[in-house]
């Protein structure tokens, strides 16, 4: 690949479209070109000198990302109470810093606060809630899901009239509506970014893409390099920064990682992901949002853990453990992907644990959320499913080899799906992102898995930002179709608009709540009065 040491500025602008104009940042500083992203404005609440504030929270510890207005020379604190939690820098120039507090108090509101070296405030005080020790048993418990909230700026002029992704007001707003139901915590399931570096289809298969060429990256150098840096904020920064800013401050966040948050579209020959896009994933992740904290009964040692650089925290598989209530199990399925005789999506490690989870008495609810998608199909080839498009007759079929694709998936997808159906003291549920719709189904087989006496119920939670051209059914031609490798009854067909979803766990169910919003038939308004289309109760035995 040719070292490219330069970003052409104008170029890259020019690739990455937006409200952001090239003429604005001739000749700026590449600090201030990767700073220069409007905010979602507070009306309540002083943002002081801080741009975005994403934390993740346990029963015993806080982590929180956060980045500034401008570069801090010396270490801020955060003060959690009356103890303080000393920054840790994550760029190369003092915008962006981490955060840990450890040895907290279970299920309790903590006081939170940034304060500079020089002893000032850097913003107002906020406060965020540990969760419930694990052998807590609280009532009731609301998380929230959605999916692909990435994309450059897109244009919205009215009804039937926009351009790219949703501009990031209208995602300001879905996700505002979400957080008015007060959720306990989030989960972004994957797709946080697109700018994919090379292109996957056509003559030029295994070329860069546009916005490849546009970036400059130096592919030979490290992602930590001047240049490398400020091309990952010019092209990661507009995507998240202008989405959350402060929003969801008081709100743990747990996000998820999917096959564009490596650079790349989930296509054959761009994964296993090659090291440059891995590091990328690696340094976006560390600048922007949080890693998951450790938990007691998930193995330090699984695939990107505990890595050097990162302590005792985990990039792909996390857990949300909220006393005896619930558990909901994280995992993302590319990172570790592989091909060959013996391939799977999640290390044979990481499934071990997801196994032993699924298995383990003493919780009532358990969780699956993978960041690939159960019971659809797109005909896509980094999928759980052989099924792959007809073009002919636009339709998925099993009749023509998926070039590529890998039966060891989909071995590993009925492993997983068979021990859900096991829990029979429970409701199995999984909850995915990546397919741009929000939907519910029950599958009932799978393969020649009788899943019948306990049904799977999985659902896609919705996306925020996608893109006209996003959509399955524009860009392919077929939308979120059953693969022909279950039975699954669609109780909620799977609609291809913006939308999230709530789970609140009780005792003795879990209640799903779908919400949808039609870009191209509902005003901007109806965002703000959105309630859900679709509910389900899932009972527990």
């Amino acid at each position: 690949m040719a070292k490219r040491p330069i970003i052409d500025r104008r170029a890259f602008l020019a690739g990455s479209a937006g409200a952001m104009g090239a003429a604005f940042f001739k000749g700026a500083p590449l600090d201030a070109l990767a700073s220069h992203v409007p905010l979602p404005v507070s009306q309540v609440w002083d943002t002081g000198r801080v741009r975005h504030l994403l934390p993740t929270v346990s029963d015993s510890r806080i982590l929180l990302k956060a980045s500034f207005e401008q570069a801090l020379s010396d270490t801020p604190v955060l003060r959690v109470g009356g103890r303080n939690f000393p920054g840790r820098m994550t760029d190369t120039g003092g915008k962006f810093w981490q955060f840990y507090a450890t040895d907290l108090d279970a299920g309790v509101s903590h006081s939170l606060s940034l304060v500079a070296a020089d002893g000032s405030s850097l913003c107002e005080p906020w406060p965020i809630s540990t969760f419930p020790a694990a052998d807590a048993r609280p009532d009731r418990f609301r998380l929230l899901f959605f999916t692909c909230a990435g994309g450059p700026e897109g244009t919205y002029a009215g009804i039937g009239d926009r351009r790219g992704n949703l501009p990031t007001a209208l995602r300001n707003r879905l996700l505002r509506r979400a957080l008015s139901f007060n959720p306990d915590a989030t989960v972004a399931n994957g797709d946080h970014i697109y700018w994919d570096l090379h292109q996957w289809s056509g003559q030029l298969t295994g070329g860069l893409s546009p916005r490849g060429e546009n970036s400059n990256f130096d592919f030979s150098g490290s992602v930590w390099s001047t240049n490398n840096e400020a091309a990952l904020m010019l092209a990661a920064g507009p995507q998240i920064v202008p989405v959350y800013g402060t929003d969801f401050r008081s709100t743990p966040t747990f996000f998820l990682q999917d096959d564009h948050d490596h650079w790349e579209n989930d296509a054959a020959g761009a994964f296993p992901v090659a090291w440059f896009q891995l590091q990328l994933a690696r340094a976006t992740q560390q600048l922007y949002y949080p890693e998951f904290l450790p938990e007691a009964n998930r193995p330090l040692g699984l695939p990107f853990s505990s890595s050097s650089d990162r302590g005792d925290l985990s990039e792909s598989f996390g857990t949300i453990r909220y006393g005896n209530l619930a558990e909901v199990l994280l995992y993302d399925v590319r990172r570790t992907m592989t091909l060959g005789p013996r391939a799977v999506f999640v290390d044979s490690n990481v499934e071990d644990w997801l196994l032993a989870r699924t298995a383990a008495p003493g919780i009532r609810h358990v969780v699956h959320a993978p960041s690939n998608p159960m019971g659809w199909s797109a005909g896509k080839w980094g999928e759980w499913y052989p099924d792959i498009l007809d073009t002919d007759a636009q339709t998925l079929t099993t009749d023509v080899p998926k070039q590529f694709w890998q039966d060891g998936w989909l071995g590993q997808h009925d492993r997983l799906v068979d021990a859900m159906s096991g829990m029979r003291d429970r409701a199995p549920l999984v909850i995915s992102g990546d397919l741009h719709a929000v939907g519910a189904g029950t599958m009932r087989r799978a393969g020649s898995l009788d899943l019948s006496a306990n049904p799977v119920t999985t659902v896609l939670s919705g996306p925020v930002g996608t893109s006209q051209r996003g959509f399955p059914s524009v860009v392919r031609g077929v939308g979120s179709t059953p693969s022909s490798h279950l039975d699954l009854e669609e109780i909620a067909p799977p609609i291809e608009q913006h939308g999230f979803t709530l789970v609140d766990f009780l005792p003795d169910r879990m209640s799903v709540r779908l919400f949808r919003w039609d870009v191209n038939n509902q005003p901007v308004e109806a965002i703000d009065r959105l309630e859900p289309y679709y509910t389900t109760e899932l009972a527990t035995r």
